[in-house]
């Protein structure tokens, strides 16, 4: 089942292991029974002084089984065999199991344990699901460490009868008691803010009390990471307000175009991206979402930025790098092919279709600038604008005429994207002209009608285009004193990850030059700066 290899390395992480614990194995005589039997005799046979499998589970759901240290309640259950993605969530599970520390902040694992509702949640998954591992290390985790909440991992692949009951569309996808908790992508942070219902509160009182920060970074992306990284090399008291720490970019599958890094995926890079912000005193307050900015009275005193949940954070200046989310088109198919062949990013995501016939919708200069990069990749492209001309650039249409492998749709309203197998298979469309229905067959769908920055919550308080973004100049420095801005939030014209790191090291070095150029505020003020 392992090779010499992999059984290595896993016998030196076992041998963390601290407490003994069972693995109760519900098995029969398929296959799939077979190998999970083989995989969980290899791992007992790495510590049998810790690890005791047995193999009398009655679980309805067969292969499958339990992960418990006798006595202490918890039960975690695998109905799958957690290779694949999942590999190292078997491997986390079975250390956490096993007593060794997870790393979590003390104060997280003790809200875990404090929670006081019984709660059965089904974690469907699927093994070659990149953004499935967070969620069920997540879930796992508090499970282990809560004997009230047991977690099932359900491998969608190995129970397709539960995913067609379900109506399951997407992994992962957790249930609570048989009803829909969360589809996609989740924290720990976010979890823990859904269960515990007086989290909030909780949090919006230490937020609150918290020291004036000299930078407070307002997201916690490229753009976010870097200017956070440099405010703090520059010794200054810095925190990074995040609803997800590493943004967009946790949603992106291959980069292979930022300098120095030949190739990662996305949620390598933002993990990278969280043990760099590590190496500095950065306070990093995860999973909380920015409501409202209130400028400085004066120059040089604090601003303040409202949250969510009714705390409030004070800085003396503010970096703006809350990025943007790509628009939607809104059809059927669209969020459950997601990643599956449908994309937003033709620089990243392109070379992933080589040889394929792909469509893009959108006929502006974006549309039409990723139709004519994918069409030298890629064997066939075509192109779905809304409106009876390409709104492009004259010089962008006549090139993309000019390429043999491109067909152009105007006039065109997407109304499906199909697929079959978990990925793309085709388009449906209708001519607006004549009520006609079309479609056509392919693998892949790029989405090209704009990105929506995340500025909303900042009112009229800081100028913004009439498409939402933040106006900054050349040194990042918005209309407000003290505010500066970065990333795709902004009237930067290039939305790229390399470029947003770039805008957010230029909005920290701003940030420095502004504190140092401007006088400190008041005794009350500067008080307050002080160490908590």
């Amino acid at each position: 089942m392992l090779d010499q290899e992999i059984k290595q390395q896993l016998a030196a992480y076992l041998e963390r292991v601290q407490e003994p614990f069972e693995m109760v194995a519900t098995l029969g005589e398929d296959a799939r029974s077979t190998e999970l039997r083989e995989l969980l005799e290899e791992i007992a046979g790495i510590r049998p002084d810790k690890i005791t499998l047995r193999t009398d589970g009655q679980d309805a759901r067969v292969p499958s089984f339990t992960l418990a240290r006798p006595g202490s309640g918890t039960q975690l259950r695998f109905a799958a065999i957690p290779m694949g993605h999942e590999f190292t969530s078997l491997i986390l599970a079975l250390l956490w199991t096993g007593g060794h520390p997870p790393k979590v902040e003390p104060e997280v694992l003790e809200q875990i344990r404090a929670l006081d509702t019984d709660l059965d949640f089904e974690v469907y998954m699927s093994l070659s699901c990149h953004n499935c591992p967070d969620v069920v290390q997540a879930l796992s985790l508090i499970s282990i460490h809560n004997p009230r909440i047991r977690t099932t991992i359900i491998d969608g692949g190995m129970f397709q009868q539960e995913i067609e009951a379900r109506e399951i569309m997407g992994v992962p996808a957790v249930f609570e008691k048989g009803r829909m908790f969360h589809s996609g992508r989740i924290t720990l942070e976010e979890i823990l803010q859904k269960i515990d219902t007086g989290a909030a509160q909780r949090d919006a009182e230490k937020l609150s009390a918290k020291a004036p920060f000299e930078v407070l970074v307002i997201g916690g992306g490229p753009a976010g990471a870097a200017a956070a990284i440099y405010t703090a090399r520059k010794g200054l008291r810095t925190g990074i307000v995040a609803e997800r720490f590493g943004g967009q970019v946790n949603d992106t599958l291959d980069i292979d175009n930022y300098p120095g890094v030949p190739h990662t995926t996305g949620p390598e890079y933002a993990a990278q991206l969280g043990v760099h912000v590590a190496d500095y005193e950065i306070d990093v307050m995860n999973a909380q979402r920015a409501a409202a900015l209130v400028p400085a009275a004066q120059p040089g005193s604090l601003v303040t930025v409202k949250l969510d949940n009714g705390g409030e954070l004070r800085s003396r200046t503010v970096i703006l790098a809350t990025g943007a989310r790509w628009r939607n088109v809104g059809v059927p198919g669209e969020d459950e092919y997601r990643t599956k062949g449908v994309a937003y990013c033709p620089s990243c995501d392109g070379p992933l279709f080589k040889g394929k016939d792909v469509a893009v919708i959108g006929g502006g200069n974006s549309g039409i600038e990723a139709a004519i990069d994918l069409a030298g990749v890629v064997r066939h492209v075509t192109v779905l604008e809304f409106m009876p001309e390409l709104k492009a650039d004259a010089v962008l249409v006549k090139k993309l005429h000019s390429l043999p492998n491109v067909s152009v749709h105007t006039n065109a309203q997407t109304t499906e994207i199909t697929g079959s197998g978990g990925k793309v298979d085709g388009l449906n469309f209708r001519h607006r002209g004549d009520g006609s229905d079309a479609r056509v067959e392919l693998e892949g769908v790029f989405v090209q009608i704009g990105l929506v920055p995340n500025t909303e919550w900042l009112g009229d308080v800081v100028e913004r285009t009439k498409f939402g973004e933040i106006v900054v100049d050349a040194r990042g420095a918005t209309s407000v004193p003290g505010v500066f801005g970065a990333g795709d939030c902004t009237t930067v014209p290039y939305k790229q990850i390399v470029v947003a790191a770039g805008a957010g090291s230029t909005a920290a070095l701003s940030a420095f030059d502004y504190l140092i150029r401007t006088p400190a505020p008041q005794a009350a003020e500067a008080s307050e700066l002080a160490p908590a």
